[in-house]
């Protein structure tokens, strides 16, 4: 391995037995129900199924690089840097790392709940590897860098899941890895810690140390990442710049069911089936000019007859942010029943987003904001302006100044 190479993966699989413990019993309720299935005939062999999580993922990460690793959920991210930790272990291939490793994978991974911050600080700081004087010495500017100073001697079972991920990440942090290993820990923080971690984050590289990123977030990607590992299905399908790595995110975004939602795809009587933004050429673009009046071309499919359903449209910024949303419903439009396939086109009023990238979110309800009938992930487009941008907030209009002078006291 060359002196330059902080992680060298060959050939990285791990595969389960889907329905099955793979016959391991953790404890003797486990040896119970087990035998008990045993008795039955519930144990049948063609009821268990060989899935592989990660596949032949093959790779060389230089010191120095903050890597991306992206793909849709289910696609092997997060058992790649499980693996890569050493928390659980290849079924295939192997992973040579050089350097001292810091991960924070879950969200209070490594806390006892019934203990303190104080206390958990330096708990997780041993499971990390660092010595009690090391994590004195860093004690204060782990907390500083948390911003929970008040909530500092308060039991970690009280604490909210961005209070876990502000202590966590600050200790992970402050172990001066080499190597950082991240899993999605800035979804649960506010939009201003994200911006510290990315900034902490950045000096870590300046250092020299290499950062292996997980995120649905493709704004930290963009600042944070150089390079963008993707897999898809368990397997490596592209490593290489991160415009190249964001493009195969919008690929297979398009159309995916929103997490949230509480149906199956299969069980939607009407979904959305293509999305395109219209410019004011009339042509379909993904990036629209600030002040634009786009046309939202929606097709969609029936599959059985809905009465007045309501579309909903939001445009989520790529750092989660909800930027504005329109409705059929609120906007007076009566569609009737539908029941057969068609083409909602939405004409939108000037876009005065920032310069940002926003993904299409498309809900439809039954009649009065009633149950969800459907909700996808429709599209991504960009918003361009060379000056407004994210530092600007969600969108921008122009005011009306006036200049008063100061009265002179008589």
């Amino acid at each position: 391995m060359s002196k330059d190479i902080a992680i060298s993966a060959r050939g990285l699989g791990k595969h389960y037995l889907l329905g099955d413990a793979g016959g391991r019993n953790d404890s003797f309720r486990d040896l119970l129900v087990s035998g008990a299935k045993a008795l039955v005939g519930a144990r049948r062999k063609n009821a268990f199924k060989d899935f592989w999580a990660l596949r032949d993922a093959s790779f060389d990460i230089r010191k120095g690089e903050n890597v991306g690793i992206v793909g849709m959920n289910g696609a092997g991210k997060s058992t790649l840097l499980k693996i890569l930790s050493r928390i659980t272990e290849p079924a295939t291939g192997t992973a040579r790392i050089d350097g001292r490793v810091g991960a924070l994978l879950e969200v209070g991974t490594g806390f006892h709940p019934e203990l303190t911050g104080r206390e958990n600080v330096f708990l997780y700081g041993s499971i990390l590897g660092m010595r009690k004087e090391e994590v004195t010495r860093k004690f204060d500017a782990i907390v500083a860098f948390s911003g929970i100073e008040n909530f500092i001697d308060t039991p970690v079972k009280r604490y909210s899941s961005g209070m876990y991920v502000r202590l966590a990440f600050s200790v992970a942090a402050h172990l001066e890895p080499d190597i950082l290993l991240l899993d999605e820990v800035l979804a649960v923080g506010d939009l201003a810690f994200q911006r510290k971690c990315i900034e902490h984050a950045k000096e870590l590289q300046k250092r020299d140390a290499t950062i292996l990123f997980v995120s649905h977030n493709m704004f930290s990607i963009k600042t944070m990442c150089d390079r963008v590992i993707y897999l898809r299905k368990g397997q490596v399908i592209y490593d290489g710049d991160v415009p190249g790595g964001i493009e195969l995110y919008e690929q297979d975004c398009r159309g995916a069911a929103l997490s949230w939602t509480e149906t199956r795809p299969e069980e939607w009587p009407i979904y959305i089936t293509d999305c395109q933004m219209i410019d004011d050429s009339g042509k379909p673009s993904s990036i629209i000019d600030y002040g634009a009046r786009p046309v939202l071309r929606l097709k969609f499919a029936v599959r059985s007859p809905v009465e007045d359903p309501n579309f909903i449209v939001a445009f989520v910024r790529s750092d989660g942010v909800a930027a504005c949303n329109y409705s059929s419903e609120l906007d007076g439009v009566k569609l009737g029943t539908v029941q057969k396939d068609g083409t909602l086109e939405l004409q939108l009023p000037p876009m005065k987003l920032v310069s940002e990238m926003y993904s299409i979110e498309v809900l439809v309800r039954e009649k009065g904001f009633q149950r969800i009938l459907s909700g996808q992930s429709a599209g991504i487009f960009h918003v361009r302006h060379p000056l407004y941008n994210t530092h600007f907030g969600v969108f921008h209009e122009d005011a009306a100044w006036r200049l008063r002078e100061a009265e002179l006291a008589t």
